[in-house]
């Protein structure tokens, strides 16, 4: 068939239209650093930051020391960028009696923030996932898994995340072996069940974890080399039959300090922000580090 100069044209022009669309339709996902803030006090509380929540316009932070204090702080911007934090309250953490955590009880690690304001928290050494009232400290213990008994010191239950859905999710640092799964604890109708196996890819252990706003999972990963602490985060449909795992992130050693939390919120034109705040160890040659990236997609 006979096609004219003006035709073949029309042809290139619509199959390079369409070659460009499937390049857009399966464009990566990109994090790029947009803040990097070293916070530093002198209040014996400070440090050790494990959990991490920020609210939708990214002028508050709700954090979790590992060592039971919850603290809210106020986010200070400049054009988006972070350039400092203002506390405004700081509370210990509490048995359901109100009375105090003993140094064994008190290693909490994950920190979740339901859409109803409900708060809950996980822990690694006694192994259990509380409900917190955040006017008093005082914490009340879920249902617990059997599994969650079984976990040795500091393998326990590292990382926290609510789903948009309402369903809670939890995941320890270690799983059985570097060729076995991480499992992937949801809480629903008062128990816990194990829904899903995170794949365990290479050196790295999960430490903390969120969801964005399309239900999918990101997940806070550390590796520790002689020359300093790896980051690794990962991202999962859970809806997807093979999880659908993209990797958006993975730093060499040192360069980041020891990051172990992880916070997803969306702006309100609509842009998705990952902010990660490191846990100093409460030592003076560590730093705590909050970092956020900008996704693009």
């Amino acid at each position: 068939m006979y096609i004219g100069s003006r035709q073949l044209i029309r042809h290139f022009a619509f199959g390079f239209v369409l070659v460009c669309a499937g390049f857009a339709a399966r464009a990566e996902p990109v994090l790029q650093l947009s803040s990097n803030l070293v916070w530093q006090r002198s209040d014996p509380w400070f440090g050790g930051f494990s959990g991490a929540e920020v609210n939708a316009n990214g002028s508050r932070i709700t954090l979790l020391t590992d060592k039971s204090t919850f603290v809210v702080a106020q986010m200070i911007r400049d054009h988006g960028t972070l350039t400092g934090l203002q506390v405004q309250r700081h509370i210990p953490l509490k048995h359901a009696d109100e009375s105090n955590f003993k140094d064994a009880d008190a290693d909490s690690e994950g920190l979740a923030i339901g859409r109803d304001g409900a708060i809950y928290l996980s822990f690694e050494r006694v192994t259990r996932v509380v409900r917190l009232s955040p006017e008093t400290g005082a914490t009340r213990v879920l249902p617990l898994h059997p599994d969650f008994a079984t976990y040795g010191l500091n393998k326990g239950l590292e990382a926290l995340a609510i789903h948009p859905n309402g369903t809670l999710y939890t995941l320890p640092e270690r799983s059985a072996s570097r060729r076995t799964a991480f499992p992937l604890f949801a809480f629903a109708a008062g128990r816990w069940r194990v829904a899903y196996n995170i794949p365990r890819r290479g050196p790295f252990l999960t430490v903390g974890a969120d969801f964005d706003s399309a239900g999918r999972l990101y997940l806070l990963e550390r590796a520790v080399s002689p020359l300093g602490f790896r980051s690794r985060i990962r991202r999962f449909d859970l809806d997807a039959a093979d999880l659908g795992e993209t990797t958006l992130l993975t730093t060499g050693p040192g360069r980041f300090d020891n990051l172990e939390a992880l916070s997803v919120w969306q702006d309100r034109a609509g842009t998705r922000h990952l902010t990660l705040i490191s846990d100093d160890n409460f030592l003076s040659i560590q730093r705590t580090q909050i970092v956020e990236f900008t996704l693009t997609e």
